[in-house]
């Protein structure tokens, strides 16, 4: 019974007790290294990661860009970022199982390596990591909010574009339908003046014929 109990706390504490992942390590041109962390249902995670300038003097050269992708056991990713130099993520495990975070350097010619410094922290209680979290969500927020309103605002503009054309068709269908009206009215006019002239010249030559 003493066992069970012993077994069960140290369960806890190893649920309980905050994780770190730290490494620096190389990644050459195209390729990619894939790093995963067996997390819980609601245990708070936040990582940041940025390239090692290797000279401190000048800025990055344009073949030191990272593609990171932070992703759950299943269902869309938690985090994308391309062609980044330095970035972060944070996010609330939302079942059990092993979530994954792939850094890919960016295809250049001719290969370069590049030395990543990645960072990260599950089960993390202290004040700066969860500020950390804090802000990446309102920055998330944020930028879902400003995706709603542009495409409020896209629709918003579709409507009065196909406003404008119903106007524009409803016009076209007016003026072609009092084309139609004087076309309709030209070809009676028409019709009745050939049939003025057929009757006219027939009257005529029955007159010479003297059979009327």
């Amino acid at each position: 019974m003493d066992l069970r109990r012993s077994s069960i706390l140290l369960l806890i504490i190893a649920l309980l007790s905050p994780r770190t992942l730290s490494m620096r390590y190389e990644l050459k041109s195209s390729r990619t290294k894939c790093i995963g962390e067996d997390m819980h249902e609601n245990s708070m995670s936040v990582g940041k990661y940025f390239i090692v300038n290797p000279n401190e003097d000048h800025p990055l050269p344009a073949s030191h860009k990272i593609i990171v992708k932070v992703m759950p056991p299943q269902g869309k990713n938690l985090h994308e970022a391309d062609n980044v130099e330095a970035g972060q993520f944070s996010f609330t495990a939302y079942e059990n199982g092993s979530y994954v975070a792939c850094i890919t350097a960016v295809d250049y010619k001719p290969e370069t390596t590049l030395t990543i410094d990645f960072d990260w922290k599950t089960g993390v209680h202290s004040k700066e990591w969860t500020n950390v979290a804090k802000k990446s969500q309102v920055v998330m927020m944020e930028y879902q909010v400003k995706t709603l309103m542009d495409t409020v605002n896209s629709i918003h503009e579709e409507m009065y574009y196909l406003r404008e054309r119903e106007e524009e068709m409803q016009e076209l269908n007016r003026s072609t339908n009092s084309k139609m009206a004087w076309l309709s009215f030209g070809s009676l006019m028409v019709c009745l003046s050939v049939a003025g002239l057929q009757f006219w010249h027939l009257k005529t030559f029955f007159e010479k014929k003297k059979l009327i």
